[in-house]
């Protein structure tokens, strides 16, 4: 699963935005990946076109072209960066023959991975979902507000510029929404979860925005900062162009008047924070404005490097 150099040899299905970018990432800044292929169905795609240019091999025949490339039996990770649909029968071919996937669909057929989060309690499984840009971004917030005080409801909204979003992130817009609302659940930690995305067409683009909201019980709000604060820069250690907006806000909801939440059938009393994020992207292959695709190739390159690495020090 090894290169001559020592590096594990990867794959990417899928020859988009997203694919290509990954690509670009995994070429100039990995010490523990290599690319051995990579995969679309287009064969006057951008994203096979420059791989050919930078000597990777390619098929654009979809995962049966793949699985019949010689290079196949040398690869250890494969990274999907198709659609939900077409993640599924992916999956059920690379789990054949044993290898690593790694889904940047909403397909949620593995379990939900937040590098900064949770990517240690998950390196042995076998496929591992990326959930969304959304989630990788607002999903952090949560959980860091959530190691202070339980967190009863969080709700996110992801802004990207319509000129990020491509064929598969329009076409999965209420994945989008299903997956990341689990996630907010069940990475984030809230009790319940509500995710929101909006496809802005301002011109010029604007960067990748996401606020986050949630409601917690009363407790330190400076601990509350602090755990925020630490988490943006656990972030930034892989996506250097994610950062508050703005300060958090905290404020007392409730009091004599408790607040009734219609959607939990419930009275809360305590505290609402919001969180102003932005993210940029890094510029490797996509407009920085497309942060909301950098964050994600950011966050599947970490946590393929984090079981390349396993590997190499299990060997």
């Amino acid at each position: 699963m090894t290169g001559a150099n020592g590096k594990t040899r990867t794959a990417i299905i899928g020859s988009g935005n997203i694919g290509t970018d990954l690509m670009i990432k995994i070429m100039r800044l990995s010490r523990t990946l290599e690319m051995a292929a990579m995969v679309g169905i287009d064969p006057a795609s951008d994203g096979l076109a420059r791989a050919t240019r930078l000597g990777v091999p390619t098929t654009a025949h979809g995962i049966e072209g793949l699985v019949a490339m010689p290079e196949f039996k040398s690869i250890g990770i494969v990274f999907d960066a198709t659609s939900a649909g077409a993640h599924r029968h992916h999956n059920d071919v690379l789990q054949a023959h044993g290898k690593q996937v790694i889904d940047l669909t909403p397909a949620a057929i593995g379990p939900y991975v937040v590098p900064s989060v949770n990517l240690d309690g998950l390196a042995n499984q076998r496929n591992l979902n990326m959930v969304t840009c959304g989630g990788q971004a607002t999903i952090p917030m949560i959980a860091a507000i959530g190691s202070v005080s339980p967190v009863l409801y969080g709700e996110i909204v992801a802004s990207i510029a319509s000129k990020s979003a491509g064929p598969g992130t329009r076409a999965n817009i209420d994945e989008f929404t299903e997956t990341t609302s689990k996630a907010i659940e069940t990475v984030g930690g809230a009790t319940r979860g509500k995710a929101i995305i909006i496809l802005n067409p301002a011109e010029p683009p604007l960067i990748m925005r996401d606020t986050v909201h949630c409601l917690c019980d009363d407790a330190d709000q400076a601990k509350i900062v602090a755990a925020i604060e630490r988490k943006v820069a656990a972030v930034q250690a892989y996506v250097p162009g994610y950062r508050l907006k703005q300060a958090v806000q905290i404020e007392k909801v409730g009091g004599n008047n408790p607040l009734y939440l219609p959607d939990m059938d419930r009275s809360f009393t305590g505290l609402k924070v919001s969180v102003f994020l932005e993210v940029e992207g890094a510029g490797h292959y996509l407009p920085p404005y497309a942060g909301n695709l950098d964050i994600m190739t950011s966050a599947a390159l970490r946590t393929a490097e984090a079981i390349a690495l396993k590997w190499q020090v299990a060997a």
